[in-house]
């Protein structure tokens, strides 16, 4: 089995507005910076054995200080990258309503079957990540690997591994925080049979056992 910690990146411009960013290279907020910063102290405690991460700057900006923080290499990924939004590249809500409200009342009633115009499918979205899992879990069979990625993949993935049909993701996981610890033991399998155990879902790194406790001299401020 392998432990397989799914990390959102760091928050950006377009997400601190509610846009759309897919494929769109977007950089880090100092809000972002931070949350990544706080990421790498969890890290240090927490030890994995790997670190891979989307090549997108705002997972790759996310992961460095996770790298300097544990020595570790990141392993850039192709098929970790986010989902493409296609039309919805850069928009609010209210954008898209504006202007393909139909495609969007459709998206929200089954995002799996009615993805989001010229946009990239679901199933096909969630397959890549897969096929990434699959071979994270053959290089580290009995590891613990952070993965730094993105919202709608991760939770695209939650829900091929727990057995729940991907047209739920939106219902049943309705948001991952900025650099939150989601982490699930992975076996590793082909096909239907592979599965995972959910072990923790949004837990702030700073709420985790393998965060260090807070300094005699008073409690870190908490990241806003």
């Amino acid at each position: 089995m392998t432990d397989l910690v799914l990390v959102r990146h760091g928050e950006t411009i377009w997400h601190a507005e509610n846009r759309y960013t897919g494929r769109s290279d977007i950089p880090l907020t100092p809000r972002g910076r931070e949350q990544a910063e706080r990421l790498a102290v969890w890290a240090k405690q927490a030890c994995p054995d790997a670190l891979w991460v989307s090549p997108l700057l705002r997972a790759r900006d996310t992961a460095r200080p996770v790298a300097e923080a544990t020595g570790l290499e990141p392993q850039e990924d192709a098929r970790l990258r986010e989902v493409d939004f296609g039309r919805g590249e850069g928009l609010t809500t209210a954008d898209m309503r504006d202007a393909f409200p139909e495609r969007l009342a459709a998206f929200h009633a089954d995002p799996s079957h009615h993805h989001l115009p010229d946009g990239e499918r679901p199933a096909d979205a969630v397959e890549r990540g897969m096929e990434c899992l699959r071979e994270i879990h053959r290089r580290h069979p009995e590891g613990r690997v952070l993965v730094v990625g993105h919202s709608t993949l991760n939770r695209l993935l939650l829900c091929r591994l727990t057995g729940v049909p991907l047209s739920e993701y939106r219902r049943l996981f309705p948001l991952m925080r900025n650099c939150a610890i989601t982490e699930v033991r992975f076996n590793g399998a082909d096909g239907a049979a592979d599965r995972a155990s959910l072990l923790q879902f949004n837990t702030p790194a700073e709420a985790c056992g393998d965060f260090p406790a807070p300094s005699a001299a008073g409690p870190e401020e908490e990241t806003p």
